[in-house]
């Protein structure tokens, strides 16, 4: 497949409902698995996002004031096409991305089903009618915020576009979507699907570039009413910094550093299953992933052999093979960065248990391939314990009882998944419950669900996204009265008599 594959977008910007030849820096969008080109494009500029900011502005008011129900017809059209597109939404962003068919497959389809979640709640959604406490009748309303800017990263595009556009959209807002420079061709395709469905133009544009340069015009411009970014720390920071300074709000879903807990009581296939799975799937690049497990001190030395064993048969191949399980890397500038986090840790003392290195072998030569990694032989303290490696390596540690993992998974910046492995439910609500963070899993790992909110805390973000409450984090509320009781107020009674 060449730079004129006409099944991947032919590289132009969706800027406010029109086609065009971005302004800005070329963007190289790479196929992972071999180094081949997908397609070179040119980014936005500056003046380009100033351009999809004013269009945006003038097309939200009359978005704004359709009723919710009318606008849900319209996501729903979108989810309708997103469906109907799976096969080449999977296509395209196994391209981008180098994920496995299966799992980009599985993203489109979740996609799909966010746009559909999001129209059905935002027409059923009631606004409130608050508890009278005198003359005045009282309502709670909800409403759009303005223009928002969407800021995705590039290890799950098409499901992370979803949970901020189709919400922002379903509640009257207009969008300013900017992916990933690494990862650009599946929100581009996404566009693509919007248009078809008809979102009135203005609405809505896609702006790989810069992040320096378009991601800070987004969030420091007077005109983005709201900033929702998934991505890393630091840059989360920086930006919540610059939303300050405007008091704009701010929805970060960042980094993580995820215990898994493994007591001796749990099912240990199904364990091992779902620690392979919760830190392997996506070859390890996931805020969420598993990579700090604790094993309960008694079963350590027989469960660490079975699950070094399961880990050396996972297929690590191709993205378009069946039966691959652990697929390239994003980019050699990031396997680069996960075989140095690995590197430091040896250094440090570690154990290397399996792994730490590219696959040896033709298949493997001119991809970014990094094979699933496990490490041993440090504690909790150590930087590989500390730091988000965002890559297959896994950290094994024991524990002796309940306080101590509880201790030490809370011991980390970070605050976004938990995993429990036992039979004892009561013991996982203790554990789940002390743990600090915004979704715990017991007895699986990685299970999603838009109906359910997601987020994290410290370290991890601020806010949630999903469910109903993610809906009216893109909306302001507003709070009215309405006099009942027809008599003047007391002070304009004074004032007739003086009169």
């Amino acid at each position: 497949m060449n730079m004129m594959d006409t099944t991947l977008p032919d590289g132009r910007l969706y800027l406010g409902g029109t086609w065009r030849e971005g302004q800005g820096a070329e963007i190289t969008s790479v196929f992972p698995a071999d180094g081949t080109v997908n397609r070179v494009l040119r980014g936005a500029s500056t003046a380009d996002g100033e351009e999809a900011i004013a269009l945006a502005k003038a097309a939200q008011p009359a978005w704004g004031a359709l009723k919710p129900f009318e606008r849900a017809r319209v996501l729903y059209r979108i989810a309708d096409g997103i469906e109907a597109n799976t096969g080449r939404i999977s296509r395209i962003q196994s391209r981008d991305t180098g994920k496995t068919l299966t799992e980009t497959a599985a993203l489109a389809a979740s996609a799909a089903g966010t746009f559909r979640y999001f129209a059905a709640v935002a027409e059923t959604m009631d606004d409130d009618l608050t508890a009278r406490r005198g003359t005045a009748m009282t309502l709670s309303v909800h409403e759009p915020l303005g223009v928002v800017a969407a800021i995705t990263p590039w290890n799950s595009p098409i499901a992370s576009d979803a949970q901020k556009v189709a919400p922002a959209l379903a509640t009257g807002n207009a969008v300013i979507l900017k992916p990933a420079s690494w990862s650009p061709l599946t929100a581009l395709e996404l566009a693509r699907i919007v248009d078809e469905a008809g979102l009135p133009k203005g609405l809505f544009s896609v702006l790989p570039g810069s992040g320096r340069k378009i991601g800070n015009l987004l969030v420091e411009h007077p005109d983005i009413a709201k900033v929702s970014f998934t991505g890393g720390t630091s840059t989360g920071r920086t930006l919540a910094r610059k939303a300050a300074e405007k008091l704009m709000p701010v929805s970060l879903e960042l980094g993580g550093k995820s215990p898994t807990i493994v007591f001796a009581d749990a099912d240990m296939d199904m364990a091992i299953a779902g620690i392979l799975f919760g830190i392997f799937s996506s070859s390890g690049q996931s805020c969420i992933a598993g990579s700090r497990l604790f094993v309960e001190r008694s079963i350590y030395d027989g469960f660490v052999e079975r699950l070094v064993a399961a880990t050396r048969a996972l297929k690590v191949g191709h993205p378009f093979e069946a039966g691959t399980q652990v697929a390239p890397l994003i980019h050699m500038d990031h396997r680069a960065e996960v075989a140095d986090h690995v590197a430091r840790a040896l250094d440090e003392g570690a154990d290397l248990l399996c792994g730490g290195a590219a696959p040896e072998g033709a298949d493997y030569s001119a991809g970014s391939y990094y094979l699933p990694t496990i490490l041993a032989g440090v504690d909790n303290t150590a930087r590989i314990c500390r730091e988000e490696v965002f890559g297959p390596v896994l950290v094994v540690m024991p524990f002796d009882d309940e306080a101590d993992v509880i201790a030490l998974s809370n011991d980390n910046d970070y605050g976004l998944a938990c995993g429990i492995w036992t039979r004892d439910f009561p013991r996982a609500w203790r554990i789940g419950s002390a743990i600090k963070a915004g979704t715990v899993w017991h007895n699986t790992y990685k299970q999603f669900s838009i109906s359910t909110p997601f987020g994290g805390d410290g370290d991890s973000g601020i806010g949630r996204e999903k469910g109903r409450q993610g809906l009216r984090a893109y909306m302001t509320q507003k709070s009215f009265y309405t006099d009942l009781s027809g008599a003047p107020h007391p002070w304009a009674g004074a004032a007739l008599e003086a009169s």
